[in-house]
């Protein structure tokens, strides 16, 4: 018998993609239970603070993106934020190419990260976009879209690295969806420690009875109660 934990590249494998593709066509996001385990959690959240695995620290009240804050790491990620990012991507380029057929975008994703970045770094957007974010008591992000420059990739994955009810309360992962000519739709993700939501950039595509539209999606925490609550977001295209 192998006693040996379940490594991260082997967990994203085990997920059922089909049925995560379909989800994401009916509601712009999907929750991945567990993607990773508590020690992980732990140690990425443990990083936090003066250190130079990060390139930038945000105060979110001096931008009015709401209150906390987030640290954008920089290159060389990681590990565990490089192989997370680099097993996700082969399975979600389908998917994106799939979305952009559908929304009449003549842009296509290559089939490995790397590429992509090259792609990236080519147009000047070459500054590493994961991110490790905490939130305190009272702390919240207003909805917003991680775009970064003029390359997208339409898919983004934030896990949770605290768990509710525990590290802290009240700091529900928040989506909504704005269709054409409809008031907007929220969504209120529960994840636990160690879950991650795979959701929209930007838009994607609904079927309708004409064919397909784009919808708009944005995302955001609410206020905290009470505790502290880390997140890492998972962002596959670099900034400008």
């Amino acid at each position: 018998m192998n006693d040996q934990p379940m490594g991260l590249h082997t967990r994203i494998a085990g997920h059922d993609w089909a049925a995560i593709a379909a989800n994401l066509d009916q509601e712009g996001w999907v929750v991945l239970p567990g993607l990773l385990d508590g020690g992980e959690c732990n140690a990425v959240a443990a990083l936090c603070g003066p250190t130079n695995v990060f390139r930038s620290h945000i105060h979110m009240a001096r931008h009015g993106f709401g209150r906390g804050e987030y640290r954008y790491f920089a290159y060389p990620l990681p590990s565990l934020v490089e192989e997370a990012r680099t097993s996700l991507y082969p399975r979600l380029a389908p998917i994106a190419n799939g979305w952009h057929e559908r929304m009449g975008i003549d842009v296509r994703f290559p089939a490995d990260h790397a590429t992509f970045l090259v792609r990236c770094h080519e147009a000047g957007q070459r500054r590493p976009t994961p991110l490790l974010l905490e939130y305190g008591e009272g702390d919240y992000n207003c909805l917003h879209q991680d775009l970064y420059g003029d390359h997208v990739f339409p898919l983004q994955v934030a896990v949770l690295l605290s768990e509710p009810g525990k590290d802290f309360t009240g700091g529900e992962f928040v989506l909504t969806e704005q269709r054409p000519r409809m008031q907007s739709r929220p969504a209120v993700v529960p994840l636990g420690k160690g879950d991650a939501v795979l959701f929209a950039v930007n838009f994607r595509p609904q079927r309708g009875a004409k064919g397909d539209y784009r919808v708009t999606l944005r995302h955001g925490v609410s206020k905290l109660r009470s505790g502290k609550r880390h997140t890492l977001g998972i962002i596959f295209h670099d900034a400008s």
